[in-house]
């Protein structure tokens, strides 16, 4: 077996991997000879079928894992010797295609681009900012409002009252398209609060102004992406009577008020409030002292970068970019998505990044433990309420969807690391500081 280099420029590499005929017969017969004492054929015992009965009924198919082991070995080889590691998957063709035959060399293209040497980081000199905010009073009476306004109650009106928006309406309804009623369109005592979008677009609008006891046909269509197929983009009659009009009225922030959210009291809600607000504030402090460290690791480090690796990324982002900005289009038939010069500047920048953080973790053998693992597969799944166990199957089944959930659990570990031998310094500052200096992270 003969390798050959034919691009060695930058981080391109090219080879071309020559195995002859007597080499792949070699491997052949040594494969079929080990399967021989196995092999059952009529009108022979166990593991006394002739060699060339072997090679005429299986030398096909032994033949091509001959082939792809030969060139699987004498990659695994090179990278072995040169100390190259590929960014992407190598581009493998076999010269002659379908027109090889058996008895003639195989002669293998491999194109790849190797991954960069990292230089060395001096880590001792990072110095980072970490911001500290307290739960004030002010911040947990906000949240003590937020959290009474998800418990209001609503009152009954006056009769006669008109209702609005924010009011809750009773009522009795039945749908029909074409004349006739259909299944699932009919209900009784319905508390409907009017602007809660509940309803189809239009049902709530046409019921402000109602009144108690008022009898309103409301005409409405049905979404063209309606759940139910016989009745996506059709137009419905809804006739309903109003039974009841009720206002808000928020809850009282008091004791009763505690126990509804599974606190003793009030005293002992403020505390849970105040620890859940600095739980949030540490971690958006975390994002900002992240991105601090970024900013300094991205200045300390040059290096060459795969360009496969960058475009790749700046295409993802290009078309990341483009769904933000066109969220009406939840699927991928589009036109194709160039990345502008400024994608391939952010790309360039999450490239270099990701592999300094790569190898920082692979030095100090920084890993994701199973558990880790799992809790974020766990934490994924519940976005997919009742579908948690084919969501676990798709995992399992799929390693990219593996790789894109360790990923972050990865980089986090190694910018523990970082920060840990880092001096940082810490800094006491409002709630209100601390959200303009999010902001300004989603305006980067």
């Amino acid at each position: 077996m003969q390798v050959t280099e034919t691009l060695n420029e930058g981080l391109k590499r090219g080879y071309t991997i020559t195995i002859t005929a007597a080499e792949l017969d070699e491997k052949v017969t040594a494969k079929l000879l080990e399967a021989q004492p196995e092999v059952e054929m009529k009108g022979f015992r166990k593991g006394k079928v002739p060699l060339a009965m072997l090679r005429k009924t299986f030398g096909d198919r032994v033949l091509g894992d001959a082939m792809q082991e030969a060139v699987d070995g004498a990659m695994s080889e090179h990278f072995e010797k040169s100390g190259d590691r590929p960014a992407m998957q190598p581009k493998i063709e076999m010269e002659g295609g379908d027109s090889w035959k058996p008895g003639n060399d195989v002669v293998v293209t491999v194109a790849y681009e190797a991954l960069p040497s990292i230089p060395e980081v001096d880590l001792s000199g990072i110095k980072l900012e970490r911001m500290v905010v307290k739960a004030g009073d002010d911040a947990v009476t906000e949240a003590l409002a937020n959290l009474a306004k998800t418990a209001q109650n609503f009152e009954k009106r006056r009769k006669g009252s008109k209702a609005k928006d924010g009011d809750q309406v009773v009522i009795d309804f039945e749908g029909f398209v074409d004349g006739e009623a259909f299944e699932g369109g009919k209900g009784e005592d319905y508390p409907l609060v009017l602007g809660s979008g509940s309803f189809i677009p239009g049902f709530e609008d046409q019921l402000v102004g109602a009144k108690e006891e008022e009898a309103v046909e409301v005409k409405v269509s049905f979404p063209e992406q309606y759940g139910a197929a016989h009745l996506a983009g059709k137009e419905a009659l809804f006739k309903c009577t109003v039974k009841e009009v009720r206002g808000p009225k928020e809850a009282e922030i008091d004791d009763e008020l505690a126990k509804k959210f599974g606190a003793e009291d009030l005293a002992a809600l403020k505390g849970q409030i105040a620890e859940r607000l600095e739980a949030e504030y540490v971690g958006a402090a975390r994002a900002v002292l992240k991105r601090g460290l970024l900013d300094q690791l991205d200045a300390a480090v040059k290096f060459d970068l795969p360009p496969s690796l960058v475009d790749a990324e700046a295409a993802s982002i290009a078309h990341q970019l483009w769904h933000e900005e066109n969220p009406e289009v939840h699927d991928h038939n589009h036109g194709s998505i160039e990345p502008t010069d400024e994608h391939k500047k952010l790309a360039e920048r999450r490239v270099r990044l990701g592999l300094l953080l790569a190898e920082l973790g692979r030095k100090q053998e920084i890993e994701v433990t199973d558990a880790e693992f799992t809790q974020a597969v766990l934490n994924q799944a519940r976005q997919y309420p009742g579908q948690e166990r084919a969501f676990f199957e798709f995992v399992q089944q799929n390693p990219q969807m593996q790789q894109q959930l360790r990923a972050p659990i990865f980089e986090d570990k190694v910018v523990d690391y970082v920060v840990s031998g880092a001096e940082v310094a810490d800094k006491e500052v409002s709630k209100e500081d601390l959200q303009k200096a999010i902001e300004a992270l989603d305006e980067m």
